[in-house]
Order: structure tokens, then C-alpha cells, then sequence
């Protein structure tokens, strides 16, 4: 069973959105910060970190290796071992905020507000959910190995938010 719940996003303006994840996960905040923070880490489940200067302003170059999609930017906010969020293009601003409970466990709450049309949004949606899941697989001792990537568990994960969308709309 994944760790990884559905997200809440909410429309900030006419093509932008709010995207929101918490996750609560068994690994202590200091192998979570890694994982959020350093070039090896975000590489097992993320992205290539091509650029990243570990500090305010610092510059930033993401390459995610399942789509080849590079985006550049900034990191707008930095609180060692608390938060660190990375304003880059396309993606829009990709915060991530960690509470350890405990010793061995981390809330990390997620957001990342971007533009795009409500397709945009379920895409992002669905990507940003895969990407959690493949976190806590790394954070298992299981990075993933992009040359075996696949888009299906993205694709089934896109139809789970549209269907909610629909609900939702209908209701």
C-alpha cells in the first residue's frame, strides 16, 4: 500500500494552481533532507540535479530523467533540514517543508504552485504522486532505475485525478 495519498489542489487565478501533498513517512527528517537537497539524493527519485547551490539564490538545473524535461531557476527559500524550495521554470515553485516526529519519522508537506491549464494540473498531479511513491522506494534502499521507467503508473495515477475532478465537478 503506498504511503502516498491523494493531493488537494485549488485554482489560485485563472491558469495557475496550488498543488498539495503531506506525507507522513518512516525515515528520519536527516535522510529525508538529503533526498530533497542533494544532487545524489533527489537523483533516486526525482531528477538529475545538473545545478544546485545548496543556499538562498542559489542556482538550480533539474533534468528529470524519465521525460527529459529540463527547468533552471532558484532556491527561493532555505531553513537547513527544514525547508527548501526551488522556484524553476515550467515547474513553478516546488516547496518542500519537513517536521520530524520523533526520530525516525517525517511529515514533509509539499506545495507547488504553477501555472497551467486544468489538464496541466491533473498531469502534474499525477507525476508529482508517482515521484512521492518512488521517494519512499528510494528512501527503502531502492532507487529508481530510469532506463526501466514507464509511464504506466503515471497514466493510472492520471486517470484516478481526472475521475476525482469529474466527481467533484458533478457533485
Amino acid at each position: 500500500m503506498s504511503l502516498v495519498s491523494h493531493a488537494t489542489s485549488e485554482r489560485r487565478g485563472e491558469n495557475h494552481w496550488l498543488l498539495r501533498f503531506e506525507l507522513h513517512l518512516p525515515y528520519a527528517y536527516e535522510a529525508l533532507w538529503h533526498a530533497v537537497t542533494t544532487p545524489d539524493g533527489l537523483r533516486g527519485w526525482l531528477a538529475a540535479a545538473d545545478v544546485l547551490e545548496r543556499h538562498l539564490g542559489g542556482a538550480v538545473t533539474l533534468r528529470w530523467l524519465n521525460t527529459a524535461t529540463v527547468v533552471t531557476g532558484r532556491v527561493t527559500a532555505w531553513d537547513v533540514e527544514r525547508v527548501a524550495e526551488y522556484t524553476v521554470t515550467e515547474h513553478g515553485r516546488i516547496r518542500f517543508h519537513l517536521e520530524a516526529v520523533g526520530t525516525d519519522s517525517t511529515v514533509i508537506r509539499f506545495v507547488n504552485e504553477r501555472g497551467g491549464s486544468d489538464e496541466d494540473r491533473l498531469d502534474c498531479l499525477a507525476g508529482w504522486h508517482e515521484h512521492f511513491e518512488l521517494l519512499d522506494a528510494a528512501l527503502a534502499g531502492r532507487p529508481t532505475d530510469w532506463s526501466a521507467w514507464t509511464d504506466t503508473r503515471w497514466a493510472r495515477l492520471r486517470e484516478s485525478y481526472g475521475s476525482f475532478s469529474r466527481a467533484r465537478r458533478a457533485s
